[in-house]
């Protein structure tokens, strides 16, 4: 795809081995890590963050996981992510050195945040997720909920998959969790990794203020990555194509509370049952 690229879109790094490395300072932000590794194989990928906690998921494939404390085994069972079926993943506390092989082609995301410490390395995935519908109509999307704040499975992290049908939006009504002012709302750093089905698509994101600071609305194709410090992010997918994303939020606060633009808030409050 060709184009002027915003700053938010992240195009993957090459084909194979790790395409994505997404640092807090690469982003600008203070919380949010993500990497993306893409394996052939017996490819190997590795890592060790100080001072960070970890949450591995296989998007597709399978791969063979140790660390320093567990020895995880398989992990993994969709051979592709459209396939359907339950994200694999696990946590690592910080500190803690790990190593994947992939048994066979396979996409293994690291999502990372600040962490004081003190939990232990656990397998958290398919084990205590289940898909939930989430809107209406064209709104409607299924959303996979792996470590949110109802699981007390880590300290930073929040990470969730989605799978948007063809010609449906998501993240949708526009919403932001740009202040750190609980319970009303809280900040959180997040980022989308995207991808699409037929690969050959491609989906919309937009991220903009109420005030006009920030608004970059960009084309995503298959494997890229947005960020999104600030503001609201609705994203879509036009008709013929259906998209997948895996979300990554931090903030000083494990807690997702946002508020939907006021100008697009009524299709909340509708969908609910509210007389608008």
């Amino acid at each position: 795809m060709s184009g002027a690229t915003s700053p938010l879109l992240c195009r993957p790094e090459g084909a194979s081995g790790r395409i994505h490395r997404i640092t807090p300072e690469r982003a600008g932000w203070g919380h949010v890590g993500f990497d993306l590794w893409k394996l052939g194989d017996g490819g190997r990928a590795t890592g060790r963050e100080e001072g960070r906690e970890s949450i591995l998921v296989l998007v597709e494939g399978k791969a063979d996981i140790t660390s320093d404390t567990v020895a995880f085994g398989r992990v993994g069972d969709r051979a592709r992510v459209f396939d359907g079926g339950l994200p694999h993943a696990v946590y690592l506390p910080p500190g803690e050195a790990w190593e994947a092989r992939a048994e066979g082609p396979c996409e293994l995301a690291v999502c990372t945040a600040p962490s004081p410490g003190g939990r232990k390395a656990a397998r958290i995935g398919p084990e205590g997720i289940a898909t939930q519908a989430r809107g209406k109509g064209t709104n409607l999307r299924h959303v996979n909920p792996i470590a949110m704040e109802d699981r007390d499975i880590a300290d930073s992290l929040l990470v969730t998959e989605v799978f948007t049908p063809q010609g449906h939006w998501s993240s949708y009504p526009p919403h932001r969790h740009d202040e750190d002012d609980f319970p009303r709302m809280t900040y959180l750093e997040e980022t989308y990794y995207h991808r699409l089905n037929p690969a050959t698509g491609f989906g919309v994101q937009r991220v903009f203020t109420d005030d006009g600071s920030l608004d970059e609305t960009m084309a995503v194709a298959d494997r890229d990555t947005v960020l999104v410090p600030r503001g609201h992010h609705p994203c879509g997918v036009p008709y013929g194509f259906e998209m997948y994303y895996l979300n990554v939020m931090a903030g000083p606060l494990r807690k997702w509370r946002f508020e939907n633009h006021p100008e697009f808030d009524w299709l909340a409050k509708r969908d609910a049952g509210e007389e608008v």
